[in-house]
C-alpha cells in the first residue's frame, strides 16, 4: 500500500513524482511540425508556442511504436517518452528526414525533469523559481513555458499523464539536486514509487509496456479521444484506424477496462480475468486505492464484458468493471 502521506499531499498539497523513466528528444527545423503531423496520430501543424498535445506514433498497421507528449516551444519541439521506446522513435523519425528541413537531438542527458503535481504545485514551484504563479495557473494542458532557475534557462510543462494535475519542470542535469531542494523547501513532500502508481492507476491513465505495447492498437487502450485528431490528414497507420471506426463502428475484440476488485488481495499483471465460466482478458496494472480503500485494477477483457457494471472474476476475487478514472484530480493547481 502506498504510504498515506505522500498520497495525500499529492492530492491535497504538492508532491514530487519521480520522472527518471522518461526521455527527452528535441525536434528543430522550419519544417518540424508538418513532418512530425504527418507521423504522429495528433494535430502537430498547428500547434503554437506554449501549445503541446498527446499523441501516438504508430506503424502502417495500426500498431503503437510509442505514445508521446508534444511540446511546441517556439523554436523547437520537445517530445516526451518512456525511455525503452527512445531508441526507436529516433531511428524511425531519422528514415523518414528526406528533404526536409528537420534535425533530431536527444536531451535525456542534458536536462531532468521533475514533476511536481497535486492542486498546491503552482505555488510550490513558483516559490522554487522565478516564475510568476499567474503565469503557471494560466498554462493550459500540455502548455509550456521557459522560465529562468538561478540564472539558467528552464522549462515548466503542464502535465496530467501522473494522474494528478502538475508540472515537469526540466532543468539541466547540474542543477537537478537544487531544484528539489527548493521544492521541498517550498512544502513539496518525495511521492513514493507506490503513490505515483496509486494515482496514475486511479486515473486510469495508460503506461507503454504495462499496459499497452507494440502490439496495441490506440482504440484498444482507449487513448483515441485524446491522442488521435479526427480531423487531421494523412499519417501513419491512418487508414486502420478509420476503417476500424468507420467500417467496424469502433468495435475492438478487446479493450483496456477498470476493475475493482473485492477484498485486500492485488492482483498481480497477467492475472486471467474470468467470466461466465471462461477467460476474458488479463491485468495490465494493479494498485491499492487509498481514495476507494479497495483494490484496482487495469485490464484488457473481451468485448462483450466492457460494459460498466459487468461482473468478472480475478484470481477467485469478485470484481466489476468501472469507469475511468477511478477518483478525478484535483480541479485546480494553484
Amino acid at each position: 500500500m502506498p504510504q498515506h502521506n505522500s498520497y495525500q499531499l499529492a492530492r491535497t498539497a504538492a508532491a514530487i513524482v519521480d520522472r527518471a523513466d522518461r526521455a527527452w528528444v528535441v525536434v528543430s527545423g522550419a519544417d518540424r511540425r508538418s513532418y512530425l503531423h504527418g507521423l504522429l496520430t495528433n494535430d502537430i501543424a498547428s500547434l503554437e508556442a506554449g501549445q503541446g498535445c498527446y499523441a501516438a506514433y504508430l506503424t502502417p498497421q495500426g500498431r503503437m511504436i510509442a505514445d508521446l507528449w508534444v511540446y511546441e516551444l517556439g523554436d523547437v519541439l520537445l517530445l516526451s517518452m518512456v525511455r525503452d521506446v527512445k531508441q526507436t522513435v529516433l531511428a524511425r523519425l531519422d528514415q523518414f528526414i528526406f528533404t526536409e528541413d528537420v534535425q533530431l537531438g536527444d536531451v535525456s542527458e542534458t536536462f531532468t525533469a521533475t514533476a511536481i503535481v497535486g492542486p498546491r504545485a503552482a505555488q510550490a514551484v513558483a516559490d522554487a523559481s522565478s516564475a510568476p504563479i499567474a503565469l503557471l495557473t494560466s498554462l493550459a494542458e500540455h502548455g509550456s513555458v521557459r522560465i529562468d532557475f538561478e540564472g539558467q534557462p528552464a522549462i515548466v510543462l503542464s502535465t496530467t499523464d501522473t494522474g494528478e494535475r502538475g508540472f515537469d519542470v526540466l532543468v539541466g542535469v547540474d542543477q537537478a539536486a537544487r531544484l528539489r531542494e527548493r521544492l521541498h523547501a517550498a512544502g513539496a513532500v518525495d511521492a513514493d514509487a507506490a503513490a505515483a502508481e496509486a494515482l496514475r492507476i486511479e486515473a486510469g491513465v495508460p503506461r507503454f509496456h504495462l499496459d499497452m505495447d507494440e502490439e496495441t492498437i490506440p482504440l484498444e487502450a482507449g487513448i483515441e479521444s485524446r491522442a488521435i485528431s479526427m480531423t487531421k490528414g494523412c499519417y501513419v497507420g491512418q487508414e486502420v484506424i478509420i476503417r476500424v471506426l468507420h467500417r467496424g463502428h469502433g468495435r475492438v475484440a478487446k479493450k483496456l477496462v477498470g476493475l475493482t476488485v473485492s477484498g485486500t488481495e492485488l492482483p498481480a499483471p497477467g492475472s486471467t480475468v474470468q467470466a461466465e465460466g471462461r477467460d476474458v482478458g488479463s491485468i495490465t496494472s494493479s494498485t491499492w486505492s487509498p481514495a476507494l480503500e479497495k483494490p484496482i485494477a487495469l485490464a484488457y477483457v473481451h468485448r462483450d464484458f466492457v460494459a460498466a457494471g459487468t461482473a468478472v472474476a480475478v484470481n477467485g476475487s469478485e470484481a466489476v468493471v468501472t469507469p475511468t478514472p477511478f477518483v478525478s484530480p484535483s480541479q485546480s493547481v494553484r
